[in-house]
């Protein structure tokens, strides 16, 4: 077994495994690397039940713990996906939101399991740190009106 020097660790109160491969089957370069069951019984399961999942997102190793209820994760750690235009955004967004998740504000949403996301168009980034400043101004107070990025609005929006 091979251990990544750096991993992020995101704590599920079970279902670390079913988020795994929701991930894998929603991302690019995603998969579901491999589930460790607990050796013994501990506070948030039993012995056999899965403990750890190792699992990529987007080419980023991640650690799925099921430590149990009574950590919540908030929008301080989110992952931020770059995409290259309203179709990728859509299928993101949509893949995210109508499989438990919620939409919030400016390209983020939350999945299930309360993992936060920046569904974010490469347009988007390029609009609002233009040397135009004027240009700039006007992406980001579109984009502030959003949930999911409407990159067509973000376009006019620069154009004036």
């Amino acid at each position: 077994m091979k251990i990544a020097k750096n991993t992020v660790c995101l704590w599920y109160e079970r279902e670390a495994e079913e988020a795994a491969r929701f991930y894998a089957r929603t991302f690019p370069d995603s998969s579901l690397d491999a589930v460790h069951r607990a050796p013994a019984d501990y506070p948030a399961g039993r012995e056999g039940d899965v403990l750890t999942v190792e699992f990529t997102v987007m080419g980023i190793p991640c650690l799925g713990l099921n430590g149990g209820p009574g950590i919540q994760h908030s929008e301080a750690f989110s992952f931020q996906v770059a995409t290259a235009d309203q179709a990728e955004t859509d299928r993101y967004w949509d893949a995210i939101v109508s499989h438990g998740g919620r939409a919030s504000e400016c390209g983020w949403c939350k999945d299930k399991w309360g993992i936060s996301w920046q569904i974010t168009p490469i347009a988007l980034t390029r609009a609002y740190t233009s040397p135009d400043r004027a240009a700039a101004r006007r992406a980001f107070e579109a984009m502030m009106r959003m949930q999911k990025i409407d990159v067509a609005a973000i376009e006019a929006a620069v154009r004036g």
